[in-house]
């Protein structure tokens, strides 16, 4: 895993099967493919991108997941939402614990980013670690650089 502080990745690279549930699945045949772009050193967040052919299935998801639409289009609905369409550019957010339904049109390709949710506990000693470092190392020696700052 690469130790570097900026990285990036191309969401044009080959994909690899990722078959949806079985029991999931609702109506037609939809094919998955992924392939993971980006992964934090701790592995409690990655991106990757993803692709489906047309079907329509149920989704539960157990990390929280952002999505970016690339192509095509897809259609969500759950217990508390009534059915909605989404388009390339559109970003939706699903909690850990979600439910959804999806009716994937044609195809559709998305850029997503999960992050694996933390013990409430756990999170807040982080939170305040984290606040603790700030006050006691001053800015510059955090190796913060502005992008304002023209040096």
């Amino acid at each position: 895993m690469s130790r570097a502080l900026i990285e990036a990745a191309q969401t044009a690279v080959d994909l690899t099967p990722s078959p949806i549930e079985s029991s999931w699945i609702i109506k037609g045949n939809p094919a998955a493919h992924s392939a993971v772009l980006l992964k934090s050193t701790d592995g409690l967040a990655w991106t990757m991108v993803w692709q489906c052919s047309e079907g329509m299935f149920n989704w539960y998801y157990d990390v929280d997941e952002t999505i970016l639409i690339l192509e095509g289009s897809i259609v969500l609905e759950s217990d508390t939402m009534s059915p909605t369409r989404y388009l390339p550019g559109d970003v939706i957010y699903f909690k850990d614990g979600a439910h959804a339904k999806w009716h994937v049109e044609g195809h559709v390709r998305k850029l997503a980013f999960f992050r694996r949710t933390q013990p409430v506990l756990l999170g807040f000693a982080l939170r305040a670690f984290s606040k603790i470092k700030r006050t006691v190392v001053p800015a510059r020696k955090r190796r913060v650089v502005s992008l304002m700052d023209p040096h």
